[in-house]
């Protein structure tokens, strides 16, 4: 058993659902990742072992068929999932923001109708808040509604969907002026619409394209699409919530679960990363010893575990916060940026470690050195958690003079 990330206070049920994912990871994950990610290929098989094991409804309440699990169970379990390949926790992150927005958020008949299916992994969730030029400034979405009748028509190109082509219901944030009156702060007029599809690419139902994946330097296997929407007609009753304009909100609060997310899928990374450098040191001779023997690589290893541990226990905390129905925004916040910060850093040193070996595609270390990137943007730039982080320091701070 690994000496780092460990996470104290853990039921007997949380530790065995770990450890089935841990296995897992270990025997169907890390032997196939490298191959399936220098391929660009859709790791299906993988999947179907999640949906097997009851993954994609480790959240979802016991009356939906979900397992009914905290967050702090699922941020675990991404974290061993990333471990193996970041990919997979990608294509179970945004399943689970849609889940997570739906419990919190759907009327009773969208949790009826979308939860169960979802907990089964027969159907599974996008989400997109993103556009073209968009970038983190979300009040500055163009895609809009308009009603007509029983029915919104939606138009516009949303960007960077995680399961784009793959995910059967997207939840997607648009402009929504209706009830809103001119002059409405920005926030306050959009609206979450739950969009079913059809798998695929083209046109996969009329009014709505998928034009196929981006292309990446890393993140591979995992389906990221433009999504463009030219008079899309969606019924009323898809309204997340059943009330328009509290579409703002609901995104952040689900964006809060996905900062957790990209928080643990950090560490479990950085701890892939570690792992890589510090057998690798052992292994390597020079001047007549291991590099590992050398003070400097010590030094390097020391540095390594230590950000390990600090992002786990963060991440941790994080998770725990949301859990108790506390405001979690600042620990998200932190946890996501330092995370992604040290995650980016631990696979540089074992990149180093690995000397020319790591520059190598025989190397695992190579694939994470691509992979590591798009924590440092995903859900939020470092810029935007720092944002994030100051604004709620100087509420908690405030000075009375």
């Amino acid at each position: 058993m690994a000496r780092l990330a460990q996470t104290a206070g853990l039921t007997d049920v949380q530790q065995e659902i770990l450890s089935t994912v841990r296995d897992f990871v270990d025997k169907e994950i890390i032997p196939v990742a490298t191959e399936l990610e220098h391929r660009d290929e859709y790791p299906q098989a993988i999947v179907d072992g999640l949906k097997e094991l009851g993954l994609f409804g480790l959240m979802i309440p016991e009356e939906y068929g979900g397992l009914g699990e905290s967050l702090l169970t699922y941020a675990l379990c991404v974290e061993e999932i990333a471990r193996g390949w970041m990919s997979v926790s990608g294509i179970i992150n945004t399943h689970f923001i849609v889940a997570y927005m739906l419990k919190q958020h759907g009327t009773q008949e969208q949790k009826d109708h979308f939860l169960p299916r979802m907990a089964a992994g027969d159907v599974r969730g996008a989400f997109s808040m993103s556009e073209p030029g968009l970038g983190s400034d979300v009040s500055a979405i163009t895609s809009k509604a308009v009603k007509d009748g029983d029915e919104y028509v939606l138009n516009g190109q949303k960007m960077w969907l995680t399961n784009g082509g793959t995910s059967s219901l997207v939840a997607v944030l648009v402009r929504s002026d209706e009830g809103h009156p001119e002059g409405t702060a920005p926030h306050k007029s959009m609206t979450t619409f739950l969009v079913e599809k059809e798998p695929g690419f083209g046109e996969v139902r009329p009014g709505l394209t998928i034009p196929g994946k981006i292309d990446k330097m890393g993140y591979k296997g995992v389906d990221t699409t433009e999504l463009i929407m030219d008079g899309l007609r969606v019924p009323a009753d898809r309204v997340l919530g059943g009330v328009t304009g509290r579409g703002f909100y609901q995104m952040m609060d689900g964006v809060e679960v996905g900062r957790v997310n990209v928080a643990a899928r950090g560490c479990g990374v950085a701890q892939r990363a570690f792992e890589l450098g510090v057998r690798y040191a052992q292994q390597r001779h020079t001047f007549g010893k291991a590099i590992a023997q050398h003070q400097a690589i010590q030094f390097k290893l020391a540095e390594m575990a230590t950000k390990v541990e600090a992002a786990h226990a963060m991440m941790v905390n994080a998770a725990r916060k949301k859990d108790s129905g506390e405001r979690n925004d600042l620990e998200a916040g932190m946890a996501k940026y330092l995370a992604a910060e040290y995650c980016k850093e631990v696979v540089e040193d074992a990149f180093r470690i690995h000397g020319g070996y790591g520059f190598s595609k025989e190397y695992e270390i190579e694939r994470l050195y691509r992979e590591a990137p798009m924590l440092l943007i995903g859900e939020g730039t470092a810029e935007i958690q720092k944002m994030i982080i100051g604004r709620r320091l100087l509420e908690e701070y405030r000075f009375q003079g």
